[in-house]
C-alpha cells in the first residue's frame, strides 16, 4: 500500500479532544511558544464539557471564608474512599482557586455574591459552598471562555477528525497518530513530539447514560493498543439524577445543582427517603457538627446540609433501592422536587437550563411539578494511568488529562471536581507536554508499516461483502453492560457480562459498514465499536477482580470496604499475546502530612486553618 499521497501535518504538541481539559492544555502549550494543534471528532464548542452544569469546585472562600485547600483536599480524599492518587488530589485542591480566577480574567461571567465576588453553591460531599457557577450552564461558559481565549494564540484546530491509533518510533516513544476526516473519509498522519489525550470517558457502552455520542472510550482504547497502562476502570459513576421519562431522553443529566439549590428527593409514598440512607461513616464526616448529624438522624427536614447532598454513589444506590422496593416513581425512578423549596422566579433564574430542558423534552414545568429522575452512567473515575506531576502516561510522549486520566478522583468523584480537574490537569498537561517537546531536537521518523496496518484495519470494515451490523452490535453491548455491569454487581452478573463481551468481540471481527468512505455514519459507528469493546472489557474484568464495595463500585456479594483492597489499584494492559491482562498494583505510601490532613477530624482541621490565617495576618 502506497501512503505517499496521505497528507502529513506536523506539530510540536498535538491535543486529541477539545473539551475543557483539551482546550486548557492547548492554551498552556501554545503560550510556551510551541506549535500546537488540537484534533476533535466533533465541532469546536460542542464538547461534552457543556453538560457539566452545576459548577467548578475550588476553595475560593467567597461564600464561607472558612474554606481552604486542606479542607477541599480532605473532602476529595474521603469522597474517593482514599483510593485517589494523593498527590493529584493535593495539586487539584491547591491549584484550583487560581485556575478559576484565571478563567474569570479570561472573561468567564460567573454568578456574583452581593459583594461582587464569584458566587459559590453547595454540592454533594463538599463541606462548604464551593462550586463557582454560571446558573446551571457552567460547563458551557467554561468552553466559551477557553475557546474565545485560545483562538487568539495561534492554535491550529482540526474539526470532525477522528483519531484511529497512535504511532511510535524505534525507541517506543509516541511520535504521531493516524486520523480520519469524518466528512471525506480521507486519512491524515499527524506527527508530534508529544501528544495529549483529553478524550473523555466511555459511557456510550451503557444503555442509560448522560454521555453524548462522542464518549466511546477512544482515548482508553488507543492508549491501551499502544501499550499504555489503564487503571481503576471498575469505578464508573452512576449519577443519581438522570431523566427517566420520556424514553427518548432517558439518561439525560439533571444537574446536581437542583439539589444544591434545595431540591428534595421523594418516593411514590411522598416520603423524603434520603434520611433512611445515611451511612455510618457519613454521619460525622458530612454533617457540619455532631448536632447536625443528630438532626439528620432525627429526620429534621430543615437540616442546613440535606442528605440529598451525600456523595453520588450513596444517592444513586438509595434511588435504586427505593425502586426495587416498589416505591419508585411512575416511570421507575424517584421524584426530585424543587417547586416546594424555591419560588418560580428563583428556579428560572438559578436553574434556567433545567427549566427549559423539562419544559421542552418532558412538557413539565419544574416550578410547579416534581421531576422524575434515576441513576444514569455518567463518569469514569478510572482511565489512563499517569504520573501525578507531569500527567505523562506509562508510554513516553503520551500525556492524558481530564476524564480519560485516572487517579484524581479515586473510587468516587465529588460533583464539581470534574470542571476544576479539567482546568488544573489540562494546564499541567500542556505545560509538561510542551517542555517534553522542547527537549526534542526534531520529529522522529514515522514507521510506514504502522500507518499501513492502521489504515488497513479501518478500511477492511468497508471492503467486506457481508458481516455484522455495527449498530446492532452497539445495542447488544449497551444492553449487556446495563444488565450485567451496572450499579449493583455480583460475580455471577460480571461473568455473564464478560461472556457477552467475548461474544460481541467475535462478531466484531467481521463487522461491516455499507457504502463508501465519504461521510458514512455506519463506518464511524464500527470504528468506535473497537474502542467501546476494549473499554467495556476493562471495566468488567476490573470489577470482577475487585472483591469489595468501595465508592461507585458496588459488589452485592462483597458488601463493604475491605482494608486489603485499599492497598491496591487494578491496572489493565495489553499483553504480548494480544489479550487483556490485569494486575494488582500496590499503591505508594502517602506523604505523611497529606495523610494527616485527610484523616484529621474536621474540627481539628478548621482550628488549624484558622490558626494559620491568624499567624499570616499577624
Amino acid at each position: 500500500m502506497d501512503i505517499s499521497g496521505i497528507k502529513t501535518i506536523e506539530h510540536d504538541v498535538l491535543i486529541v479532544g477539545a473539551g475543557g481539559a483539551g482546550l486548557s492544555a492547548a492554551i498552556e502549550a501554545s503560550s510556551r511558544g510551541v506549535s500546537t494543534g488540537i484534533v476533535m471528532k466533533s465541532l469546536l464548542g460542542k464538547a461534552h464539557t457543556v453538560m457539566a452544569e452545576g459548577g467548578m469546585a475550588a476553595a475560593l472562600g467567597n461564600v464561607d471564608a472558612r474554606d481552604h485547600w486542606k479542607i477541599h483536599f480532605r473532602d476529595t480524599m474521603r469522597g474517593g474512599k482514599f483510593l485517589n492518587v494523593w498527590r493529584m488530589a493535593e495539586l487539584h485542591a491547591k491549584l484550583a482557586p487560581d485556575r478559576v480566577r484565571l478563567l474569570e480574567e479570561w472573561g468567564a461571567v460567573f454568578d456574583r455574591t452581593r459583594q461582587g465576588l464569584i458566587n459559590q453553591r453547595n454540592f454533594g460531599g463538599h463541606r462548604y459552598p464551593r462550586l463557582a457557577h454560571v446558573g446551571d450552564r457552567t460547563g458551557l461558559e467554561m468552553i466559551r471562555t477557553l475557546q474565545d481565549h485560545g483562538i487568539h494564540q495561534g492554535i491550529q484546530v482540526y474539526m470532525e477528525c477522528t483519531g484511529l491509533d497512535l504511532l511510535k518510533n524505534e525507541q517506543g516513544e509516541v511520535n504521531g497518530i493516524v486520523c480520519m476526516w469524518r466528512e471525506t473519509g480521507n486519512f491524515t498522519i499527524f506527527k508530534a513530539k508529544s501528544i495529549i489525550f483529553a478524550t473523555g470517558g466511555g459511557g456510550k457502552a451503557w444503555d442509560v447514560t448522560s454521555n453524548s455520542w462522542e464518549y466511546t472510550g477512544d482515548g482508553f482504547a488507543m492508549a491501551y493498543e499502544a501499550g499504555a497502562d489503564l487503571m481503576d476502570l471498575e469505578f464508573n459513576q452512576f449519577h443519581p439524577t438522570g431523566m427517566v421519562w420520556p424514553l427518548s431522553v432517558k439518561g439525560t443529566l439533571v444537574t446536581e445543582s437542583v439539589r444544591g439549590e434545595g431540591g428534595i428527593l421523594l418516593n411514590s409514598e411522598g416520603t423524603r427517603f434520603m434520611f433512611n440512607y445515611i451511612p455510618d461513616r457519613f454521619k460525622s464526616e458530612t454533617a457540619d457538627t455532631e448536632e447536625e448529624a443528630a438532626r439528620w438522624l432525627a429526620g429534621d427536614q430543615n437540616a442546613r446540609r440535606p442528605p440529598e447532598l451525600l456523595t453520588r454513589d450513596v444517592v444513586a444506590r438509595a434511588i435504586n433501592d427505593e425502586v426495587k422496593a416498589g416505591r419508585g416513581s411512575k416511570h421507575g425512578g424517584a421524584y426530585l422536587n424543587i417547586a416546594t423549596q424555591r419560588s418560580a422566579e428563583d428556579i428560572k433564574r438559578k436553574l434556567p437550563s433545567m427549566y427549559h430542558q423539562f419544559k421542552v423534552l418532558a412538557e413539565l414545568d419544574i416550578t410547579k411539578e416534581p421531576m422524575e429522575v434515576g441513576p444514569t452512567c455518567h463518569y469514569f473515575m478510572g482511565g489512563i494511568r499517569v504520573d501525578a506531576d507531569t500527567t505523562m502516561s506509562s508510554l513516553s510522549g503520551l500525556f492524558a488529562c481530564g476524564e480519560c486520566a485516572a487517579g484524581m478522583h479515586g473510587a468516587n468523584r465529588l460533583g464539581g471536581n470534574s470542571l476544576s480537574d479539567l482546568l488544573v490537569f489540562g494546564y499541567l498537561s500542556g505545560k509538561n507536554a510542551a517542555e517534553y517537546a522542547q527537549s526534542k531536537d526534531s520529529h522522529s521518523n514515522i514507521d510506514q508499516d504502522q500507518v499501513v496496518a492502521i489504515i488497513k484495519n479501518a478500511t477492511a470494515i468497508l471492503n467486506r461483502e457481508s458481516g455484522s451490523n455495527p449498530y446492532l452490535l452497539h445495542e447488544e453491548l449497551e444492553q449487556n453492560m446495563q444488565k450485567n455491569v451496572g450499579i449493583i454487581r455480583t460475580r455471577e452478573t460480571l461473568e455473564a457480562g464478560i461472556a457477552g463481551i467475548e461474544t460481541i468481540k467475535e462478531s466484531y471481527q467481521s463487522v461491516r459498514a455499507k457504502g463508501a468512505s465519504q461521510f458514512n455514519p455506519g463506518w464511524h459507528e464500527a470504528l468506535a465499536m473497537r474502542n467501546l469493546i476494549i473499554t467495556a472489557e476493562a471495566v468488567a474484568r476490573a470489577a470482577l477482580m475487585r472483591e469489595e464495595s468501595r465508592g461507585a463500585h458496588t459488589r452485592a456479594d462483597f458488601p463493604g470496604e475491605q482494608g486489603y483492597w485499599h492497598q491496591y489499584n487494578i491496572v489493565s494492559s495489553k499483553g504480548d499475546d494480544g489479550q487483556m491482562h490485569l494486575r494488582k498494583a500496590e499503591r505508594k505510601k502517602p506523604d505523611p502530612e497529606l495523610e494527616r490532613i485527610a484523616k484529621s477530624t474536621i474540627e481539628d482541621l478548621e482550628k488549624e486553618v484558622a490558626q494559620e490565617r491568624t499567624t499570616v495576618n499577624t
